[in-house]
């Protein structure tokens, strides 16, 4: 699987097993790309079925994308021992169609309503969502009749997964390059979610905070933010509008439709975080802020010569993002954490429920990150959840991306 799909938490995601994906893939040199895209999707657990059209087995085989689990995969239409209604069975499936990569003669042919081929014929009959990767040429992409045949698709309702800019295949630079694999694969789960957060304003904290002594060097933690771009992907997926505030550092792949504000100290990041609060509907708080900032002795590098003796830091707390929050809510619900070492799960339930209570939070899920966890950077975690309601519930392992999917479950419920 492509790296680039593996950075984000839902590349591991069991949520949508069973779902199904018609891919279809057109001739373009990024059809090669497809093959990383039906990998990550069968990974998840998707039923994916798949048809390639005449320009698109050019450059790749359909005996590859079936030997990677596509089931199955369409032919032309009237060929010979073909089913005569091969062309209406994607879209008599409850699902979604993706169409990566999306040649500008395809886009033409599904803009005009063209049933020249299996594939054109396919996208003609199939009801639910549909996807559009666009890849060719820069010239190609910006000509007027590209663009009309683009924006006559988007008032029909298909989703267009803009192109990159870069280099491509020929040559030129300019935009017309594959959109990111990350982009794309989302964009379907996108298409195959339940757009119940649809109009919510969402803020996500994540990541560690970096609280610096001298000029170049800081008092921090190991979170990679993991589980909060796993809150934040999900939060978009069900259709919400969402801000993550992300601690330095972070690697974990985010959609580019999720904005993006990055900080580095706690005090910052509670300065982004009001600034949003008042608009938000959700508030979730997964970044591991420190709980204290050392004071500067230096504002450029300290040396040994500046302390020949050795030297004592002084740290101050910092201010309660959560906390502080909460105790202004007018209608927003908060989702907070705790990460806590404890001997076991049950042990973790009463700090939970005590963090709920003092914090003023809605939601309270907390997680062990004991020295021999592995909670920081890991794909699964276990949790202790409780809310205002009384609720309390302790989960076992399971991909923080799942997590996330029944966290924010638990937020709309409330």
């Amino acid at each position: 699987m492509s790296n680039q799909i593996a950075d984000n938490p839902f590349a591991l995601c069991r949520h949508f097993a069973g779902s199904y994906l018609h891919l279809g893939i057109s001739g373009s040199v990024a059809c090669y790309k497809a093959a990383d895209l039906l990998r990550a999707w069968l990974k998840i657990g998707l039923d994916v079925s798949s048809t390639l059209s005449a320009g698109a087995r050019q450059f790749i085989s359909p005996m590859l994308i079936e030997s990677l689990g596509a089931k199955p995969v369409y032919g032309e239409m009237f060929e010979t021992g073909s089913d005569v209604f091969a062309h209406l069975e994607p879209g008599m499936k409850e699902g979604a169609m993706i169409i990566a990569p999306a040649s500008a003669n395809a886009i033409a042919r599904l803009a005009r309503g063209a049933a020249s081929d299996m594939l054109s014929a396919q996208a003609l009959a199939f009801a639910g969502p549909l996807i559009i990767a666009p890849a060719m040429n820069p010239r190609m992409w910006a000509h007027p009749a590209t663009r009309e045949n683009v924006q006559i698709l988007q008032k029909r309702g298909a989703i267009i997964v803009r192109p990159d800019i870069g280099d491509t295949a020929c040559g030129e630079e300019g935009r017309g390059r594959l959109a990111k694999l990350p982009e794309i694969f989302l964009a379907a789960l996108r298409a195959l979610s339940p757009q119940d957060m649809a109009g919510k304003n969402v803020l996500v904290t994540l990541g560690p905070t970096r609280e610096f002594w001298d000029g170049v060097r800081f008092w921090s933690n190991p979170s990679t933010g993991r589980m909060g771009c796993a809150l934040a992907t999900c939060a978009w997926l069900r259709g919400a509008k969402v801000t993550a505030i992300c601690g330095p550092a972070i690697e974990v792949y985010i959609p580019e439709a999720v904005k993006r504000v990055t900080v580095q100290s706690a005090s910052e990041m509670y300065a982004e975080a009001e600034k949003i609060w008042p608009k938000a509907d959700f508030g979730i708080f997964s970044a591991a802020v420190s709980d204290f900032a050392p004071e500067r002795i230096k504002t450029g590098k300290a040396s040994k010569k500046d302390f020949p003796d050795g030297t004592e830091i002084r740290f101050e707390a910092n201010r309660d993002i959560i906390g502080s929050l909460c105790a202004r809510k007018t209608g927003q619900k908060a989702l907070g954490f705790a990460a806590q070492i404890t001997p076991d799960m049950p042990s973790l339930l009463p700090l939970v429920r005590e963090k709920l209570r003092h914090k003023n939070a809605d939601i309270i899920a907390g997680n062990r990150v004991n020295p021999d966890s592995g909670a920081f950077g890991a794909d699964e975690n276990t949790m202790a959840v409780a809310d205002r309601n009384g609720r309390e519930e302790i989960w076992q392992a399971a991909s923080k991306a799942d997590i996330a999917w029944d966290l924010c479950s638990w937020l709309l419920k409330l």
